[in-house]
C-alpha cells in the first residue's frame, strides 16, 4: 500500500503539489475560524437557577425556596448532582448533568420541573435560569462612569453637567443627588448598552454590577393616612391602577377606524405626586398630600468601582461552544459604536477584552512556527549543505499545522495552551528528515558510481526507493507516538476536558506529517532536488560522527557498563522528578489584571469580672 502511494505521488507529482496547495488554502481558512482560548474549558455541564425573594432570611430561603427547587429537580435524565447557595433574599441552585447530555435538552427538562415547583414557592418567587455560558464565558468587561473635572461641564440647558453640579439627561430629567446619578448610569447600562450587545451573535447574556436600579420611593405619613382613613394597601392599589395603559377600542368614522387609547403610564415623580388617591368633600387628595415621593435606591449587596469611585461594571457572557476570538472582536466593534451614542458626560471604558489574549496566543504560535522552521533550515543546511532539501523539509511544519487546524475545526477542538503547546516540531519533521537524507545519500552515491548527474527517470526511481526504505520505519515510529497519546482519549471529567484536546491535536499532527512524508515530500524532491546533489558533511559533523563511533564501539564491547549507567541515570531522574514543582496549568499572562477584594470584620469579645477581680460566670475568654 505504501509503495503504491509513493509511486503515485512521484508519477503525479504536479497533481500532488497542486492538491497540497489546496489543502494549505483550506487550512488557512480553518485557522481563521478556529476557536482559540487560553486553556481548555473544564466547566462541567450545568444549569444555574437563580431566585430573588426580598425580605427572606437565609434559613427561610433554604427552607421555602432552595429545598423545594432541589426536590423538584430530582429524577431528571442525565442528572449527576445538585448544589445550592442560600443568602438573604437570594437562592442559587446549580444542576450538574453528564457531559453527554445536550445543554438545551437539560435546560428544557429543568424548565418543566420549575413550572411544577412554582406551586410550592412563596408568592413573588420567580426562578430564572442563568445564561447559557461557562466559567470561561466572561470575554468582555467594561465600566460606565461620569467624566471627571469641570472641563466636562456643558452649557446650561443642554444635556450634561450643569454649572450648579446637577446633571441634565437627554430626556430632560435633572439629577441632583448621587443616588439619582448612579441610578441613571445603571439605566444607561440596562437600556442602552445591554440590549444592543445582546444582539451580537454568540452572546449568551450581559451582566451588570454597580449603580442603582432606578426606583420611585413613595413614603406615606402614617398620621396623615389615619386622619384620612386610608391604609398602605389603598396607596399601593391606587398607584397600580394609575400606572396602566388601556385600549378602549376604536371609533369608526367615514370608513376609517380611529384607535382610542388611554396612556396612564407614570413617567416621572411629578406624575406620581399628582396622582389622586381619594377625595374629601369634593376636594381631591393627592399622593403628595399624604406622602413624600423621590427617586430612591435599591437594596443591594455589592457595588462596582473604578479608581476608587463608584461605577457600573458590565460583563458580556459568551455562548457555550462559540468562537471566543470572533465573539470578542464582534463585541468590541459593537461596543465602540455604542459608546459614540452615549449621553454627554458619560464615559464607557473597556477593562477586559479576550481579543488581547487571542492575539497574544496567535502571536506566540506564529513566533514558534517561524522559529521552528528557521531552526530546521539552519540545522539541515549545516548538516546536509543543501538549501533546497532543508527548505522542503521545513515546509512540512506550516503545512502540517494547517492540516491539523482542519482536523481541530472539524472535531470542534479549540486551540489553547494545552493543545498547541504540546506540538513538537522535531516530531513533525522526523520522518521527512529521514526520507530526504536517504534520498540525498542515494543520488550522491549513484551519481558518483555512474560519473554523471542523474536524469529525470533515474531521480524518480531513487525517490521511490529512498521513500520506500524509510516509510516503514517512519510509520512504526509515528504509530508508537500515536499509541502513547491514545490512553488520554479515555479520560473523563475534568482531566478529559483538560488533556483530550492535547491528545487529539498531537495525533492529528503526527498523522498529517506522515501523510506529507510519503506524498508531498517525494513529489517536491523529484521536482526541485537535482540529480547532481550529494550529501556533504562538514568538519563539525565529522567530529561528532567520530565521537559517536568511538562510544558506539565502546558500548558494544562493554554492554554491562552501559546498562548499569543507564539504570543509574534513570534512578537519578526519578529522584529529581519528586523534587520538581507541580502546576495544574501553565502560568498565563492575560495582559489584564482583575482584583476581587473582600473585607473581613473581626468581632470583639468582652470580659466580665466580679468585684474581687476574678472572672465571673459570664466571663468570655478571647
Amino acid at each position: 500500500m505504501l509503495e503504491r502511494i509513493v509511486n503515485f505521488a512521484t508519477e503525479k507529482r504536479y497533481l500532488v503539489v497542486f492538491l497540497t496547495f489546496i489543502v494549505v488554502g483550506l487550512g488557512a481558512l480553518s485557522l481563521k475560524h478556529l476557536p482559540i482560548d487560553a486553556v481548555p474549558d473544564i466547566t462541567n455541564n450545568q444549569v444555574q437557577i437563580n431566585t430573588l425573594v426580598s425580605g427572606f432570611s437565609p434559613f427561610e430561603i433554604e427552607k421555602q425556596v432552595t429545598f423545594p427547587i432541589e426536590t423538584a429537580l430530582a429524577g431528571i435524565p442525565g442528572l449527576v448532582s445538585t448544589r445550592s447557595l442560600s443568602r438573604n433574599g437570594f437562592s442559587q441552585v446549580t444542576v450538574i448533568f453528564e457531559d453527554s447530555v445536550d445543554i438545551y435538552f437539560a435546560r428544557q427538562q429543568v424548565n418543566e420541573k420549575l413550572i411544577e415547583a412554582k406551586e410550592n414557592l412563596p408568592s413573588g418567587a420567580e426562578p430564572k435560569m442563568g445564561a447559557i455560558s461557562t466559567g470561561l464565558g466572561e470575554i468582555y468587561m467594561w465600566t460606565l462612569r461620569y467624566a471627571e473635572g469641570s472641563s466636562e461641564k456643558t452649557e446650561d440647558g443642554k444635556p450634561g453637567f450643569q454649572s450648579n453640579g446637577t446633571y441634565l439627561t437627554p430626556e430632560g430629567h435633572i439629577l441632583k443627588t448621587e443616588v439619582e446619578k448612579l441610578g441613571y448610569l445603571r439605566t444607561v447600562q440596562d437600556w442602552i448598552i445591554k440590549p444592543q450587545l445582546k444582539t451580537v451573535p454568540g452572546i449568551a447574556g450581559v451582566d451588570s454590577i454597580g449603580g442603582y436600579v432606578k426606583q420611585y420611593h413613595v413614603q406615606p405619613d402614617p398620621n396623615k393616612l389615619i386622619a384620612l382613613g386610608l391604609t398602605f394597601e389603598d396607596v399601593t392599589q391606587v398607584l397600580e391602577k394609575n400606572n396602566t395603559s388601556l385600549g378602549a377600542g376604536y371609533i369608526e368614522k367615514n370608513g376609517e377606524a380611529l384607535t382610542v387609547r388611554a396612556d396612564g403610564r407614570i413617567e416621572n415623580s411629578q406624575q406620581l405626586e399628582n396622582t389622586v388617591i381619594t377625595s374629601k368633600n369634593g376636594t381631591p387628595v393627592y399622593i403628595k398630600d399624604i406622602a413624600s415621593v423621590a427617586i430612591g435606591k435599591e437594596l443591594r449587596t455589592g457595588s462596582g468601582s473604578e479608581n476608587g469611585a463608584e461605577a457600573v461594571v458590565g460583563t458580556a457572557l459568551m455562548l457555550i461552544g462559540a468562537n471566543s476570538r470572533d465573539v470578542a472582536a464582534a463585541v468590541d466593534q459593537k461596543f465602540i459604536e455604542i459608546v459614540k451614542t452615549l449621553p454627554p458626560g458619560i464615559i464607557a471604558q473597556t477593562v477586559l477584552n479576550r481579543t488581547k489574549l487571542v492575539e497574544a496566543t496567535i502571536t506566540t504560535v506564529s513566533k514558534n512556527l517561524t522559529e521552528g522552521a528557521l531552526l530546521v533550515i539552519v540545522i539541515l543546511f549545516l548538516m546536509l549543505k543543501n538549501f533546497r532539501a532543508a527548505l522542503i523539509t521545513a515546509s512540512v511544519i506550516p503545512i502540517t499545522m494547517l492540516m491539523t487546524c482542519m482536523g481541530m475545526l472539524s472535531t470542534k477542538t479549540s486551540a489553547n495552551l494545552m493543545s498547541l503547546g504540546a506540538l513538537d516540531f522535531g516530531l513533525l519533521v522526523d520522518g521527512t528528515v529521514i526520507i530526504i537524507e536517504n534520498y540525498l545519500r542515494r543520488i550522491g552515491e549513484k551519481s558518483q558510481e555512474i560519473k554523471r548527474p542523474l536524469d529525470l527517470m533515474e531521480r524518480l526511481k531513487e525517490v521511490v526507493e529512498s521513500t520506500k526504505e524509510m516509510s516503514r520505519p517512519t510509520l512504526f515510529g509515528q504509530s508508537i507516538l500515536v499509541l502513547v497519546y491514545l490512553p488520554l482519549l479515555t479520560f473523563t471529567g475534568v482531566e478529559g476536558k483538560m488533556f483530550k484536546p492535547m491528545a487529539v491535536t498531537v495525533i492529528m499532527a503526527l498523522i498529517s506529517a506522515f501523510i506529507l512524508s510519503i506524498t508531498f515530500i517525494p513529489a517536491m524532491a523529484a521536482l526541485f532536488i537535482k540529480g547532481s546533489a550529494h550529501e556533504e558533511h562538514g568538519r563539525y559533523f565529522k567530529r561528532v560522527e567520530a565521537f559517536y563511533q568511538r562510544w558506539l564501539v565502546y558500548g558494544l564491547h562493554h554492554p554491562k557498563r552501559i546498562l548499569v549507567g543507564a539504570i543509574g541515570g534513570f534512578l537519578l531522574s526519578i529522584l529529581a522528578f519528586f523534587q520538581l514543582g507541580q502546576e495544574f496549568i501553565p502560568t498565563l499572562d492575560e495582559k489584564d489584571l482583575a482584583l476581587h477584594a473582600m473585607a473581613r470584620f473581626k468581632t470583639t469579645q468582652t470580659r466580665t469580672y466580679s468585684k474581687n477581680g476574678s472572672c465571673g460566670p459570664k466571663c468570655y475568654r478571647p
